[in-house]
C-alpha cells in the first residue's frame, strides 16, 4: 500500500488566525480541543442529522454524526500514515454551521438569504464562517489553516469516485460558495469521503428504525452484497476499499464499490430524502423559522440597539438575541459594514430545542397575564 504524501510546508497548515505559542498538544490536537469546547459545537446535540427526532435516543444527531466522521476519518489516515489528529480536528469542526432541522433547515435559511440578496447559504461555508467570526464573542477559534481549510472544503453530499488535495493556498476570508472547493490536504480528502461514508448507511438504518421505509422495496441485493446489510458493515467495507484502492494518484473506490454507493444513493434520495415524512418537515420548519425570523427583525427594526424595547419584551428569545446583538455588532461593521447578515446567522446557529422554544416564546405571551398571576384572587379565586 503506497504511502501518501501532503506536499505543503508545515508552517503554511499550521499557521493561526492570531499567532500564539503551541504547547505540548501540538497544533492539530489543540484544534480539537478549541472546537469541543465552543458553543457551536456543544448545540451539535440538539440539531437534527436527518430525522427530527428529539425523544428517541437512537435516532443520529448532527453530533453523533461528527464524531463518527473524525473517527472514520482517523482510521484512514493510520493506514496510510497520515496525520490523524490533523483529520480528527477536520472531522469534528465541519459541520460547526449547520442549521437546526437538518438539510431541510439550510434549504429554508439558503432561500431567506436569496430573498434578501445576500446570495445562497451553505453550511460549508458558514461553519468556516463561525470557526472565523461567528463563536468566541467575534473573536473566532483561532483554529489552524489546514483545519479551516478541511471544515470550508468537506462537503461530501456529492459521491466522488476518486479525489486528490488541491494545494493551491485559499483567501479564506473570500470564499463565498463551497463549489469547486478541493481539500488542501490528503487529510481533508479524508474528511470529505468520510462525511459521505457516515451518512450513507446510517441514513438508511435510522430509516429502517423509524418504519419509514416499510412498504418500499429493500435495498436492491447487488448493491447490499457489495456494500452489507448493516450500518457498521457499510462503513467497514467502504474503509476497506477506499485504503485499497487509494495511492498518490488519488484517494478513492474501486469501481465496482462506486457503482454501489451511487445505486444506494439513488435509492435514500428516492425512498428517505424525497419522503412524504420530510416533505412534511419542509412545511412546519418554514412556518417556524419564518415566525423567529420575522419576530428579530421586527424587534431590531423597532428597538435597534435599545435595551429597554427587548426587556419590554419579558421573554428569553428578546434578551438573548439582545446580548447576541450588542456582543457582535461592532465585529459585523467591521467585517461586512452592516447588519444584513445578523438576524439569519442568529436562527442559523439555534439548536432544534431552542428555535421551537422560541417560537413558542412568541406564540404564548405569558408576559401579558403578569399582573393576573401575581395576583392571589386572580389566580385562585372565582370572584363571581
Amino acid at each position: 500500500m503506497e504511502r501518501l504524501v501532503d506536499r505543503l510546508d508545515h508552517e503554511s497548515l499550521t499557521r493561526r488566525t492570531r499567532e500564539r505559542a503551541e504547547d505540548i498538544r501540538g497544533a492539530y490536537y489543540r484544534d480539537t480541543t478549541a472546537i469541543i469546547h465552543s458553543s457551536p459545537f456543544s448545540r451539535l446535540k440538539h440539531k437534527t442529522q436527518v430525522f427530527f427526532a428529539p425523544a428517541n435516543d437512537h435516532i443520529c444527531t448532527r453530533m453523533e454524526h461528527v464524531l463518527h466522521v473524525a473517527s472514520i476519518a482517523s482510521t484512514i489516515c493510520k493506514a496510510f500514515g497520515l496525520d490523524s489528529e490533523l483529520a480528527w480536528a477536520i472531522g469534528m469542526g465541519h459541520d460547526l454551521g449547520h442549521t437546526p432541522f437538518g438539510h431541510v433547515g439550510e434549504r429554508i435559511i439558503s432561500s431567506l438569504f436569496q430573498e434578501r440578496g445576500l446570495g445562497s447559504f451553505e453550511h460549508e461555508v458558514n461553519s468556516l464562517r463561525v470557526v472565523r467570526h461567528l463563536s468566541n464573542h467575534g473573536r473566532g477559534l483561532n483554529l489552524t489553516y489546514a483545519v479551516q481549510d478541511g471544515i470550508v472544503s468537506h462537503c461530501g453530499e456529492h459521491f466522488l469516485q476518486r479525489l486528490s488535495p488541491d494545494e493551491r493556498v485559499k483567501d479564506l476570508d473570500a470564499i463565498v460558495t463551497r463549489k469547486d472547493l478541493v481539500p488542501a490536504t490528503w487529510e481533508g480528502v479524508a474528511v470529505r469521503f468520510s462525511d459521505s461514508i457516515a451518512y450513507l448507511g446510517r441514513d438508511w438504518e435510522d430509516a429502517r428504525r423509524l418504519g419509514l421505509l416499510e412498504g418500499c422495496p429493500p435495498l436492491p441485493e447487488d448493491v447490499a452484497e457489495v456494500l452489507g446489510r448493516s450500518n457498521s458493515a457499510i462503513i467497514n467495507n467502504l474503509v476497506m476499499d477506499l485504503i485499497e484502492n487509494s495511492g498518490s494518484s488519488g484517494m478513492g473506490f474501486s469501481d465496482r464499490m462506486y457503482q454501489a454507493i451511487l445505486e444506494m444513493s439513488s435509492y435514500n434520495y428516492r425512498y428517505i430524502y424525497r419522503s412524504e415524512l420530510l416533505e412534511g418537515y419542509t412545511r412546519y420548519f418554514t412556518r417556524l423559522i419564518r415566525l423567529i425570523v420575522g419576530y428579530l427583525d421586527e424587534l431590531m427594526e423597532k428597538y435597534g440597539t435599545d435595551r429597554k424595547g427587548y426587556d419590554e419584551e419579558r421573554n428569553m428569545l428578546a434578551a438573548g438575541f439582545y446580548a447576541h446583538l450588542m456582543e457582535l455588532k461592532d465585529s459585523y461593521l467591521e467585517r461586512e459594514g452592516n447588519l444584513d447578515r445578523l438576524v439569519l446567522d442568529y436562527v442559523a446557529g439555534m439548536s432544534d430545542n431552542f428555535a421551537l422554544d422560541c417560537a413558542n416564546e412568541i406564540l404564548k405571551p405569558e408576559h401579558l397575564n403578569d399582573r393576573i398571576e401575581q395576583s392571589q384572587r386572580g389566580k385562585w379565586f372565582d370572584v363571581q
